[in-house]
C-alpha cells in the first residue's frame, strides 16, 4: 500500500450528499479483484450520458460535460470534497478502489459511511470528517476559484490552503501509523514474517505430515 505522509492538490468539489457506493462505482463493474483499472468508471452513471458495461471503449463514451470530474479544471484533482454521509450503501471495497484508481488521496465530507470508512484505510485512502461549517466554507472557496487546493499533513493533522486557513483532523493513531508506513493488513502480517517463519520451521519438525 502506497504510504500516505503529506498531500498537496487541487480539489474536486462533488456538492451532493448520501454519495452511495452504487454511484462511486456500479455494480457491473464488481467482477475484477484486480484492484486497477476502475477509475475511469468512477462515478459512472453521473460521468457519462450513455450506459456503460465493462470491456468496452470508455474513450468513446458520450461524457456529461456538467460532471465535475469532466471539467477540465478537475481532471487530475487528488482530493475529493463531498457532502455527508459518503460512501452509504453496500459494502463494495471496489468504491476505494475506484477513487484510488482515479487518483484521489483523500475525500473530505462531514460523515462518511462506517464501512466506506473503513475500507478507505485498507487502500491508503485518506477520509477527513469535518465538520459541516467548514465543509461549506471550502465549498465556498471551490466556487470562487476552480484551481483551489489544499495541502494536507497527516502528521500534523492538518489541512491547509495557500491563503493561510488551517485547520485539524481526527483520525485513529492505529489508522495513522498504518497510512504513514504504507501498512495495509498483509503488510502488517509481514512484519512479524521473522516469527511466522519460525513456527513453521518448528511445526515441521513437531508434525512433519503437515507439510508434506
Amino acid at each position: 500500500m502506497k504510504a500516505f505522509t503529506q498531500v498537496s492538490g487541487i480539489v474536486a468539489p462533488l456538492d451532493r450528499s448520501n454519495v452511495d457506493t452504487d454511484a462511486i462505482i456500479p455494480k457491473q463493474y464488481l467482477k475484477s479483484i484486480k484492484r486497477s483499472g476502475f477509475g475511469v468508471t468512477l462515478f459512472d452513471d453521473w460521468r457519462y450520458l450513455d450506459p456503460g458495461e465493462p470491456g468496452q471503449d470508455h474513450a468513446k463514451r458520450r461524457v456529461n460535460p456538467e460532471f465535475v470530474l469532466n471539467q477540465p479544471n478537475y481532471q487530475s484533482a487528488n482530493i475529493l470534497l463531498a457532502r455527508e454521509n459518503f460512501g452509504c450503501g453496500s459494502s463494495r471495497e471496489h468504491a476505494v478502489w475506484a477513487l484510488d484508481d482515479f487518483g484521489f488521496r483523500a475525500v473530505i465530507a462531514p460523515s462518511f459511511a462506517d464501512i466506506f470508512f473503513n475500507n478507505s484505510f485498507k487502500s491508503g485512502l485518506l477520509p477527513i470528517a469535518l465538520s459541516a461549517e467548514v465543509v461549506d466554507t471550502l465549498f465556498k472557496r471551490c466556487a470562487e476559484d476552480a484551481q483551489y487546493s489544499l495541502t494536507i499533513d497527516l502528521a500534523a493533522q492538518t489541512v491547509s490552503d495557500t491563503q493561510g486557513w488551517t485547520q485539524q483532523f481526527d483520525i485513529d493513531p492505529f489508522r495513522k501509523h498504518c497510512l504513514l508506513n504504507g501498512l495495509d493488513d498483509i503488510g502488517l502480517t509481514l512484519q512479524h514474517s521473522d516469527a511466522i517463519k519460525a513456527y513453521e520451521a518448528q511445526r515441521a519438525k513437531t508434525a512433519p505430515w503437515l507439510f508434506a
